[in-house]
């Protein structure tokens, strides 16, 4: 429950738009997370679809009955609001800052709340977010189809107001976020280095970090590229439901991100394939269809996409003599062919799978034509049988009249005239 005083900091700029849900904390793969629902209602609010929204006020009313765990506030197009996660970067008992949040924060200088678990921060802005990536590390940037917990736990001496903040915005983004050499810098053993990255890898040791337009570029000018721009442009040939389709394109998402589930989300988001059941929850835990499905395919995905070749990587890396240069050549020549393999193999199944949902296709057209003919051929058959019996009816007639000719003749030659 939110106290009067919380209640009263919350800028005017945000509790003025009709843009609140609650929120409930459920346990979803032996995590905490925060699950979106409708003030009133309590059914899964998304963060996408106006009518699961509520005013503050009766969002507050909701959250107070003790039916949700708190509110929150969603990002939308339509306003000018961006927001700012910084996670993991306070200590909840010492309230000890990381100096990248504690720079960030003094630098944006507007409206900022410590985040319900206590470890971190949401900051408020007006601005437009930069093009490009969103996220690195612990920092995140949001400013539509997302929604931000609030708690009205404002951060003493930040303003109490959400305060324009383009350049610094554009700034932070720029060093923090955009930026690969700060990669290392701002995310300490969240990822392995540039030198220690293989061709490919498993999603818990593959760092891809490529910004979505360029994601998309490789991966439609890749071997398989055709089936990859079918399935962003949203067709579902070839396959027998569009959750497959949703599927496969998930699975070639899952190799193009090293198994980002965000990035996955926002990617999938873009396509053509994108359906208000994207967003539904079908699952007992909570979980949305669209979760589920990155989830699924992140799991059955065994090879990661890599932009580092390992050749790169040992020219930065000490070179201790020839013998570990030569095997560390020979294991990158290994992963690439069994990258190769795998991409290869990946490829000729969804060929056959092709194939067959084609000759399927052919297959059913034929027998509706067979059917067709066979019709027609009943048809002639019958009119046939129509233009006989009518021949024969008319042969008949013409034979009655014949002989009812021959025998007034007889009886003119037999008789003669009466009159003479």
């Amino acid at each position: 429950m939110m106290s009067e005083s919380a209640v009263s900091v919350l800028p005017e700029e945000l509790r003025e738009r009709d843009q609140w849900v609650c929120w409930k904390e459920e346990p979803r793969d032996g995590k905490p997370t925060k699950i979106p629902v409708t003030p009133g209602s309590g059914a899964f609010a998304s963060s996408t679809d106006p009518e699961t929204w509520a005013s503050f006020e009766t969002a507050l009313e909701y959250a107070d009955t003790g039916n949700a765990d708190g509110i929150g506030f969603v990002f939308t197009d339509d306003d000018p609001i961006v927001g700012v996660d910084l996670d993991d970067c306070r200590d909840p008992e010492s309230g000890d800052v990381d100096g990248t949040a504690l720079d960030i924060i003094e630098r944006l200088d507007s409206y900022t709340e410590i985040s319900p678990s206590g470890t971190g921060f949401h900051v408020l802005i007006e601005g437009e977010l930069p093009d490009g990536r969103n996220r690195r590390g612990s920092i995140e940037l949001y400013d539509t189809a997302r929604f931000f917990t609030v708690t009205g736990d404002c951060l003493g001496d930040t303003p109490a107001r959400v305060a324009r903040r383009q350049d610094a915005l554009v700034a932070i983004h720029r060093e923090y976020v955009q930026n690969s050499e700060s990669d290392s810098e701002h995310k300490p053993g969240n990822r392995r280095s540039r030198d220690e990255t293989e061709t490919t890898g498993s999603a818990a040791d593959t760092n891809v970090d490529l910004e979505d337009e360029e994601l998309l570029e490789r991966a439609q000018n890749a071997s398989n590229g055709e089936k990859f721009e079918r399935l962003w442009r949203g067709s579902t040939a070839g396959y027998e439901s569009q959750s497959e389709a949703d599927m496969a394109l998930c699975c070639l998402l899952a190799f193009w991100t090293g198994g980002d589930h965000q990035q996955m989300d926002q990617l999938f988001r873009q396509s053509g394939l994108l359906r208000d059941k994207w967003d539904e929850v079908h699952y007992a835990d909570g979980s949305t269809y669209g979760e589920k499905t990155i989830e699924r395919a992140v799991s059955s995905t065994s090879e990661f996409y890599d932009p580092d070749t390992r050749e790169t990587a040992t020219e930065s890396a000490p070179r201790t003599s020839e013998s570990s240069t030569a095997a560390t050549r020979d294991k990158s020549g290994r992963n690439r062919n069994r990258a190769y393999l795998v991409e290869k193999n990946r490829l000729l199944t969804d060929r056959v799978a092709e194939l067959e949902a084609t000759l399927e296709q052919k297959t059913e057209r034929i027998e509706q034509l067979e059917a067709t003919i066979e019709d027609l051929k009943t048809e002639l058959a019958e009119r046939d049988r129509e233009i006989e019996q009518t021949r024969e009816e008319q042969a008949e007639t013409t034979s009655d009249c014949d002989t009812a000719s021959e025998t007034a003749s007889l009886w003119g030659r037999l008789f003669g005239d009466s009159s003479k």
